[in-house]
């Protein structure tokens, strides 16, 4: 069995905000203090497959840092740049195309760059078992096993059934409280981690058939592959393609998807409050990281880099962001709502802090 692992590493992180910026998002940041967060998700999937069947699909306006942070981990041909973020359709299905192209069929394993994995070798084992199924032509999608009644994810609703591999019921939007924690109760639901692995000739047969209009525009980039109009052409056509996401342009109306659990420690770490699953709290509940002094806080994140002190005094269930440039703080419950500061700042033309 051939396997493939697609890294889509186009994001813009805004959650993260002000860690992550426009010219080095949050999947080229190290946050976990081990590596950058793209390095640490191609480190994973070199666990099931070899460096040169890995493949990044990254934003050209990031071109320079993506290959910085991941240097040789994997050949620079191997790393597919978007002209124009055009949303996870239109990404993975160029990855398929070009990977059909340029290799042939086999099983593609897509993944987020951005998203934190405590048990690889578990994380490995489930990749693994996914792939063997996808490669009888089915869509498996890996669910995260819920630990607690999350509303920042949205969710899988699976039917019971012999074995670790179930057949998929539907996927379930972002809940509000009550609903997740209906959905915890139930057992049922799974979080919806945005890995999916199928083969790279059922990818792009599934496209064609839900998303005729999207799979044209990449029929046109396929036959220039390989050519020396590919470059002119990708630049050309994929501004055109319908931004639409993989799960309401395929997986929404698919009947032949599957989903196996993931219990190995998972968590998109996508807002500032999930700093706490990288890093060990104090005695108090903090995660106090760079020069910080905290006085009678309590389950605060206090990130701090630009090397001057940053004291708090009082504070609970508040985080802090230091840059050298621009000071964040809010309450922990509105981290979500910190991409609502990025909007207004660019209203107000502050463009050079993002």
């Amino acid at each position: 069995m051939k396997i493939y692992g697609v890294v889509m590493a186009g994001g813009g992180g805004t959650r993260f905000w002000p860690l992550s910026r426009h010219e080095k998002p949050k999947q080229f940041l190290n946050l976990s203090g081990k590596d950058l967060m793209i390095n640490e998700t191609l480190d994973r999937l070199f666990r099931i497959t070899d460096r040169e069947n890995v493949f990044i699909v990254g934003n050209a306006g990031q071109a320079d840092a993506l290959k910085r942070a991941v240097g040789d981990k994997i050949p620079e041909s191997n790393i597919i740049l978007e002209p124009s973020a055009r949303n996870t359709s239109a990404c993975i299905g160029y990855a398929a195309m070009k990977i059909l192209s340029e290799k042939g069929d086999g099983v593609m394993v897509v993944v987020p760059s951005d998203a934190y994995v405590k048990d690889e070798k578990t994380y490995a084992a489930t990749l693994k078992k996914a792939a063997e199924k996808a490669e009888n032509g089915g869509i498996v999608t890996v669910g995260i096993k819920p630990c607690f009644a999350a509303t920042g994810y949205g969710y899988i609703r699976f039917s019971d059934g012999e074995g670790e591999i179930k057949k998929v019921d539907a996927f379930v939007e972002k809940p509000d409280a009550d609903t997740a924690e209906r959905y915890l109760k139930e057992g049922n639901y799974l979080w919806n981690g945005g890995i999916f692995v199928w083969k790279v000739s059922v990818a792009c047969e599934k496209i064609k058939k839900y998303l005729p209009d999207v799979y044209a525009y990449l029929n046109k980039i396929r036959a220039a592959v390989g050519t020396e109009k590919e470059n002119e052409t990708v630049d050309g056509v994929y501004p055109l393609i319908r931004s639409v996401s993989i799960d309401y342009g395929v997986m929404e109306k698919a009947d032949d998807i599957f989903v196996i659990k993931g219990d190995f420690g998972w968590n998109d770490v996508g807002s500032l409050d999930m700093m706490d699953v990288l890093h060990e709290k104090d005695e108090n509940g903090n995660v106090l990281l760079g020069n910080v002094t905290a006085v009678d806080s309590f389950d605060t994140t206090v990130y701090a880099s630009s090397g001057r002190t940053v004291a708090v005094l009082g504070l609970e269930n508040v985080i802090v962001a230091e840059m050298s440039d621009v000071v964040l703080v809010c309450p922990k419950d509105r981290a979500q709502d910190v991409r609502k500061i990025v909007e207004r700042l660019k209203e107000e033309g502050k463009t050079d802090i993002l």
